[in-house]
This record gives C-alpha cells, structure tokens and sequence, in this order.
C-alpha cells in the first residue's frame, strides 16, 4: 500500500492544477478509498487518445484503490458545454447522443478496470428535475458568478449572443457531483470553472467539496494544435495498429515526455527515468519513442499486435518496401468522356482518404504514389491502365491494392 504522500506524487503525474493539493492529500490519509468523478458528454462517437487523457488519469486512480464514477452526460449533452466556444454549441437529439454514449464507452472499457468503475447518466437526475428543484437548484448561483466564466465574459463584452440554456449548463455540471457525492472531479483546463462549481455547490449544500484536478490539452501528431480530427493531427482508439504507430513514431520529439505521461501505461517512476534519461542524453530518442508507439498500441491490441506494427514500420520507412499484406480495393476503372479516371474519388471510396476534398489536397501536397510514382500535383483524373492492379500509396502509412 502506497503512502498518501507516494498516491500524491502519481496523482500529480501529468496534471495542469490540482485545486487544492492540500484537501486532496487530506482525503488521502484516511486511507478509505475516494469516489472520483469524470463526467463526459457523448458529443462524438469516436474518441482519440486527447479524449483519452482523462481516462488514463482515472485508471490511474483505480490502481491505486479508488472508486471511479463515470457519467456519461446523455442530460448535459441536450445543453451542450460552453467551454472554450465563441458560439452556441448546436444541441444534440436524444438519438444521436444514445448512440454516440454507447460507441464511448466501448471505447472507454479500453483503458478503464469495469470493476472499479461506477456507469451512470445524468439524464436519470437531470431530467427528474421539477420546476421547484431546478428554481432551487439555480438560486445558489448569480448570473455574475456565471459571466466570471472566460468564454461567457468574453462573448457577453463582444455582444455575441449567449442562449439562457448554457448558463445552466455549469449548474448542471455541479449538480453532478452533488448527486454521485464526488471526492475528486476532472476535466481539462478549460473546465475548471465547471470543476470549481461543483466544489461551491457541494459547500452550499453541507457536504465536503470535491478536489478539482486538471489535466492539460494534448497537441497532435503536428506538434502545435491540439488534438482534434478537424486538424487531422488525430490518433484514434480505433486506427488500425500499424497506422497508429506509425503516427506516434511521427510526433515531434519535445512531446515524448508530455504522451508518456498523458497517453501510456507506464509507471509515473518509469517516466521520471525516462525524462531523466533524455534530459541527461543518456536515452536516444528513437528508442524512446519506439518503446512509446510499441506501449500505446499494446495498449489497445496486444503486445504482439505491438510488435508486428512495430516491424511494419521497419519494413516500409527503414528498407523503404512495400509491406505484403495490402488490403485489397476493387475500383471502378470506367472512363469518362474524356477517358479518364477520377482518382480523388478512388481514393476517398478505398478510404484512403477521408473525403474526395482531402484525397485532392494530398494529390497537390506530393503525398500520393502509384506504384511508388508520386502523382503531380492536380492530377485528379487518370489514365485508367495506370490504375490496372496497380498499389495506391497515401502518405507514409497508408497502401491499397486495386483489383
């Protein structure tokens, strides 16, 4: 059993602000295990490893003994969370969120111990509320606490409209944990506002406040934007194993330490060697972030998954070859009146490429090859011979085989 002082220190691993450290070692060292609080809206139904960073955090938790309370935010969500927005969120049906609440926490059992977990909805509370509870709910805030809020401040001085419904949406979010009696809330560090909401909420009510902790954004694979599959610098729980290690082998190396602790499994004393190491020029980086892709992959397949990404990496980047097992695409090799092909189109059908927009932007940026010839830059149509069981290569990672 660790010390509350030695939790502490594994706690901290990573995290932007604990508010306040002080109550959270207090809770600590009545050794009784805590009730920690991740509350998610199911806004999207695929989740990357930025989505992943809370959980990681909360797995955390649960190796160390603690109970963790996961609200999936099927009533929030109806709102929308404000954070971080310069508009109004555009409000979810109740069938999009049932299906994207499912598909995450498919995802989230990936890293979290089901046995430690508490599922719950806020909906079940949330949605009870008469008109005196939601009247008494409300009356323990005041509209200028609520505009104390950056985003809400910031669109209220620059006279963009704030829907009456997103102030409720912070007041929801303590009531939260008002219900589920959390010792410890987390969030990113654009949600502090609804963290420490929580935290006066409780206070108001007579209970103990939850601790407050925060964990940082994490850029994408680009190194500068967070992540986000709108900047397409995203690694998804679901990518395929040799896509996604190739694309942890292609993070800027300033961000090894930074993924480690927000998007491994290691142990916070692995990663402090590790930091060390490389600080002191002890470690080579290669070998570091290898053993970061093996360890990620590993960590939603298996080892040996791990391993083969691993030499498949090898295969096409360090002998430059093409790998053996590529998927195979039956085309369309119709001409058109012209006689040609559109092979944006193909590569958007082979899913090579996410749209037929995209599969044009990299035609142009030189990041398309058949048969290891890259493709000018606006050559979007074709001679079909060309495409005639040829092997379509998009970027570094990505091949198909057209039959």
């Amino acid at each position: 059993m660790l010390s509350p002082e030695e939790q502490l220190h594994i706690i901290q691993s990573g995290a932007a602000q604990i508010v306040p450290e002080s109550a959270l070692l207090e809770k600590l060292k009545r050794g009784k295990p805590l009730n920690i609080k991740l509350g998610v809206d199911p806004t999207a139904p695929d989740i990357h490893l930025g989505h992943a960073v809370p959980l990681r955090k909360l797995r955390q938790f649960q190796d160390l003994g603690h109970q963790v309370t996961l609200i999936i935010g099927d009533g929030t969500a109806l709102i929308g969370d404000p954070s971080g927005r310069n508009t109004t969120r555009p409000q979810l049906t109740a069938e999009q969120v049932k299906y994207n609440a499912q598909t995450y926490v498919d995802q989230a059992f990936k890293i979290l111990d089901p046995e430690k977990t508490k599922l719950v909805y806020n909906s079940e509370w949330l949605l009870a509320l008469d008109m005196e509870g939601l009247l008494k709910l409300t009356a323990n805030f005041t509209v200028a606490r609520i505009l104390e809020r950056d985003d809400f401040h910031n669109r209220y001085t620059n006279n963009q409209p704030i829907s009456l419904h997103e102030f409720l949406y912070p007041v929801m979010q303590a009531y939260d944990s008002v219900v589920i009696k959390a010792d410890v809330e987390l969030g990113g560090t654009d949600q502090l506002f609804n963290l420490l909401a929580g935290r006066e909420l409780m206070e108001k009510m007579g209970m103990e406040p939850q601790v407050c902790l925060t964990l940082p954004l994490l850029e994408g694979t680009d190194g500068v934007q967070k992540m986000s599959k709108s900047y397409g610098n995203y690694i998804g729980l679901t990518d395929e194993p040799n896509d996604m290690f190739g694309k942890v082998m292609s993070i800027p190396d300033e961000l090894m330490v930074k993924y480690y602790r927000l998007a491994s499994t290691c142990s916070v004393a692995e990663i402090d060697e590790i930091e060390q190491g490389l600080a002191a020029d002890k470690l080579h980086p290669n070998k570091v972030k290898r053993a970061l892709a093996r360890n990620i992959v590993a960590a939603y397949y298996d080892e040996a998954t791990a391993q083969a990404a691993e030499e498949h990496f090898d295969l096409v980047f360090k002998q430059h070859e093409i790998p053996e097992d590529i998927p195979e695409f039956q085309a369309d090799l119709t001409p058109n009146e012209d006689g040609k092909v559109y092979l944006a189109k193909i590569i958007h059908d082979a899913k090579l490429a996410q749209s037929v927009g995209e599969a044009r932007r990299l035609i142009d940026g030189g990041g398309v090859k058949i048969n290891g010839d890259a493709v000018p830059a606006k050559e979007y149509n074709v001679d079909p011979s060309l495409l005639t069981d040829a092997i379509i290569q998009v970027g570094k990672r990505k091949f198909v085989k057209l039959v």
